[in-house]
């Protein structure tokens, strides 16, 4: 009946104060709400002697969080720590659905007006997402999403890495933006670091 709750280490007080409130409002004793990466560091770097800096990246689903932290003997501190509560991994799944609708409109087919056409395209798009992450295509298919003129449409494209990963280069920038802030913040650099 007891609970730690984690929380991006960028979410403002009133994001942790609502996170409370959900936990209590499940019937947890919330004993206390700590930074995503300080917990990914202490379970990490469970019983660890020595010191070191290690760089924690986080790129949740809707949220990405960046920390420097300073592990000493199982004592985890966080030297600085930036993000953008705005960017996560939906985003880099809606490059790929844009895409899609981009494709299909071309052929003279709008998906975006039934609601059932763009929720069989979002599932292909993650699905493409997490298969970019280690092949260097991906082929997407999706049958009858919606009629035209009476006729089924089909999606049927492939989508290499190299492609998917010009979509989504400005999303890049922004987590290596931070991570640079991050480091700016410890008066670090990235020699200074001994993991990421």
């Amino acid at each position: 009946h007891k609970a730690v709750i984690t929380v991006p280490a960028y979410f403002s007080d009133a994001q942790r104060q609502a996170t409370r409130e959900a936990g209590e409002i499940a019937g947890l004793e919330v004993l206390r709400i700590i930074n995503e990466p300080t917990a990914a560091a202490l379970s990490y770097e469970a019983n660890h002697q020595g010191h070191k800096k290690v760089l924690v990246s986080d790129l949740g689903g809707g949220t990405f969080d960046v920390s420097v932290v300073s592990i000493e003997d199982n004592v985890v501190e966080v030297l600085a720590s930036h993000g953008n509560n705005h960017l996560g991994g939906d985003d880099f799944d809606a490059k790929i659905v844009e895409h899609l609708v981009a494709r299909l409109q071309a052929q003279g087919a709008d998906p975006t007006a039934p609601r059932r056409a763009m929720a069989r395209i979002n599932g292909p798009g993650e699905t493409a997402k997490i298969a970019l992450s280690d092949q260097p295509y991906v082929r997407i298919e999706e049958e009858y999403l919606l009629e035209r003129d009476g006729t089924p449409v089909n999606l049927a494209l492939e989508l290499a890495r190299h492609d998917y990963e010009g979509m989504i280069s400005g999303y890049i920038d922004e987590t290596l933006e931070a991570v640079h802030i991050a480091l700016k913040g410890a008066e670090l650099t990235v020699s200074d670091l001994d993991e990421v």
